[in-house]
């Protein structure tokens, strides 16, 4: 979470080269995902330790629109 902070802190400095900002802006998404992926693995464990059902399995996950 830091990391993306950085990354957004430099970009929105503007003081990046183009390509520079590119590389920055890949690697913030990359982060942003696995980020938005470890998160959505962390409710499904909630789910399933909720459940009562000692045979549960994870859920597909569907995300709400915002």
């Amino acid at each position: 979470m830091q990391e993306l902070e950085q990354i957004v802190n430099r970009l929105e400095s503007g003081e990046l080269p183009l390509e520079e900002a590119l590389n920055e802006f890949e690697h913030g998404v990359r982060l942003a995902r696995v980020g938005q992926k470890t998160l959505q693995e962390a409710e499904q464990r909630v789910r399933i330790l909720l459940k009562d059902d000692d045979d549960a399995t994870p859920d597909e996950f569907i995300q709400e629109a915002e």
